[in-house]
C-alpha cells in the first residue's frame, strides 16, 4: 500500500491532476509488486517506493516539499522494520533528494533512532548521500504557495483544499507499507511539512508510533494529515494496539483508530495499514486520501 496524502479534492483538482495522481500511485504499486515478487524484503520495498514518491513533484515530500517561513525546505522521514522493531527517523533535513534513504541508513547504523537538523546532515555527509541545490526544490508552484501564505500571515497544510494554496493541485505526505513473502512487515513515511511553517517545526511523520509503525506481530502503518493531531493520539501505535490487545483485523483497527482520532482531537488525516495476515485497510477523516494497494496478489487499486 502507498499513499500521497489526505485532504479535500474538488472537481477542478480531480480534472487537473487526477490522472497524474492515479498514474503516479499505480507506477509505485507496480514497482513494489515487482520487488516483492523477486524476493525483496518489506523494508527494502517501502524505502524504494517512498523514494519514487519523493522524486515526484506532485507530492509534498522530497522534490515537491513545501517551503517554510524563510523560504527553505525542511523535510522529515522515518522507516521501521517489523522484524525486530528497528527504526530510523530524521527531521529538519535539507538539500537531500531522498530523506527516507537517510532514515534507512540511520536505522542500520546501530545507534540513535532519530537525528535532527545538523546532526542528521552530518550523517548524510558521512554516508556519501548526494546533496542537491535549492533550485531542485524551489518550484514555481511552491514559491506561489509560500507567497500566498505570507500574505495571509498563516501556515497551511498543503493537502487541505480550502486553503488558498489550492491551485498547486498538490496533496501532502507520502508513505508506504508492505508485507513480504516471508510475512515480514515494514512502513515508511516522508514529508515536507506545512507551507510557511515555523523553522524547526516537526510533525508526526518522523515520530515512531505517530506517523509510522511496523511490528510483525500486528501491522504496518503510515499516517498522513495534521501532524499535531496524530502526535497527540500516537495514532499508528494505537492502531497496532487495537490489533494486539483486542484481536481486531486491519479493517476494524483502522476504523477504531480514525474514530478515536476524531473523537479525542477532531483530527484530520488518514492511514494505510497492512496487518500480519496481509489484509489491507485505509481510513481517513478528510474527504479524500490519495492511495492505492495490491492485496493478496490481486489487481492494483487506486483511490483519490
Amino acid at each position: 500500500m502507498v499513499h500521497g496524502g489526505a485532504g479535500t479534492l474538488d472537481d477542478a483538482q480531480r480534472r487537473a491532476k487526477g490522472d497524474a495522481w492515479r498514474t503516479a500511485i499505480g507506477t509505485v504499486l507496480a514497482h513494489g509488486r515487482r520487488l516483492l515478487t523477486h524476493g525483496a524484503c518489506a523494508v527494502e520495498v517501502v524505502e524504494s517506493c517512498v523514494v519514487l514518491l519523493e522524486d515526484d513533484p506532485l507530492f509534498n515530500a522530497g522534490r515537491g516539499s513545501v517551503l517554510n517561513e524563510v523560504g527553505a525546505v525542511e523535510m522529515d522521514a522515518a522507516i521501521m522494520d517489523g522484524r525486530d522493531l528497528t527504526a530510523g527517523a530524521v527531521a529538519g533535513v535539507h538539500h537531500l533528494a531522498n530523506p527516507v534513504v537517510l532514515a534507512s541508513r540511520l536505522m542500520r547504523d546501530d545507534g540513535p533512532v532519530m537525528l535532527v537538523g545538523e546532526g542528521a546532515m552530518r550523517l548524510a555527509a558521512r554516508c556519501g548521500l548526494t546533496q542537491v541545490g535549492d533550485d531542485y526544490f524551489r518550484l514555481p508552484e511552491r514559491l506561489a504557495q509560500l507567497e500566498q501564505a505570507r500574505e495571509q500571515q498563516t501556515t497551511m497544510l498543503d493537502h487541505v483544499a480550502e486553503a488558498p494554496t489550492d491551485e498547486t493541485g498538490r496533496y501532502g505526505t507520502v508513505g508506504a507499507v508492505a508485507r513480504d513473502l516471508e510475512g515480514h512487515l515494514a512502513a515508511a513515511t516522508s514529508t515536507g511539512g506545512m507551507v510557511n511553517k515555523r523553522v524547526g517545526r516537526v510533525g508526526d511523520s518522523p515520530l515512531i508510533g505517530a506517523g509510522v509503525y511496523a511490528d510483525d506481530e500486528t501491522c504496518a502503518v503510515s499516517s498522513t494529515g495534521h501532524g499535531e493531531d496524530f502526535m497527540r493520539c500516537v495514532i499508528a501505535k494505537t492502531i497496532a494496539d487495537y490489533i494486539d490487545m483486542q484481536g481486531m483485523d486491519a479493517r476494524q483497527a483502522v476504523d477504531a483508530g480514525i474514530a478515536y482520532l476524531v473523537r479525542r482531537v477532531k483530527g484530520l488525516g488518514g492511514v494505510i495499514v497492512i496487518d500480519r495476515h496481509g489484509n489491507c485497510a485505509s481510513g481517513f477523516s478528510t474527504r479524500n486520501m490519495i492511495h492505492g494497494w495490491i492485496e493478496h496478489g490481486g489487481d492494483a487499486a487506486v483511490r483519490l
